[in-house]
């Protein structure tokens, strides 16, 4: 069996820079802490970056490619509201990997103009999704809303999505990155942003959203 080709220096500093971000807080790691991580000199380190932001923007680039790609309903079905409550959970995996740059969000935003220009994108992408879902469900005669009312719910599902790990990190800074603690609540947004849709829903999907409401209370309660 070929043995795998050995990872290079840069993907390494990236893949570093993530953990740490994530542990410790991005405004808690250098480049110097990064280098001395990794055990290498910071003139390495620099000759593939050019300073820290240049690192986090790397990270975002991949981030930003990754959740586009997410943000969007199947082409082949229209899919009904527990698939969406399954990728909406399959969807907090993902930003747990990514985590610091939720729970840095402003700081990050407000230093860095890449990603206050980028971010602003993503948000819109939330939004249209939140958007899709809620007319899909309106075609289909299981929610009952205005446009107007979908403007206010798409919103908060879409402030919801973007702050709840900054609300974990409030309510649980000590246990901020225990993945069995803070996991299991990133799980429970899925409750919480569908919730804003449920006053508006008809039919089976009330019915199946009701279901899914004591499931996750029953999985809290434990």
């Amino acid at each position: 069996m070929e043995a795998k080709p050995p990872r290079r220096t840069r993907e390494r500093i990236l893949e570093v820079s993530l953990r740490l971000f994530n542990d410790i807080g991005e405004p808690n790691v250098t480049t110097t802490t990064i280098a001395e991580e990794m055990k290498i000199s910071p003139g390495n380190l620099y000759y593939h970056f050019r300073n820290k932001d240049d690192i986090i923007n790397s990270i975002f680039a991949q981030f930003e490619q990754e959740i586009e790609r997410r943000l969007r309903l199947p082409d082949d079905h229209k899919p009904k509201l527990d698939e969406v409550w399954t990728y909406l959970q399959y969807m907090s995996e993902f930003l747990w990997r990514f985590r610091f740059l939720y729970r840095d969000l402003n700081d990050l935003l407000a230093r860095n103009r890449t990603l206050e220009t980028h971010f602003k994108v993503i948000v819109g992408h939330k939004k249209r999704f939140a958007r899709e879902m809620c007319d899909l469900l309106v075609a289909e005669g299981e929610m009952e809303i205005t446009p107007e009312q979908i403007e206010v719910v798409t919103t908060n599902m879409v402030v919801l999505s973007t702050y709840w790990l900054s609300y974990q990190f409030v309510m649980n800074p000590r246990k901020y990155n225990d993945p069995a603690e803070i996991g299991a609540g990133l799980h429970q947004a899925s409750y919480h942003i569908l919730s804003q849709m449920a006053p508006y829903l008809k039919g089976s999907s009330r019915e199946m959203y009701d279901r899914m409401a004591r499931e996750s209370s029953s999985k809290g309660a434990q």
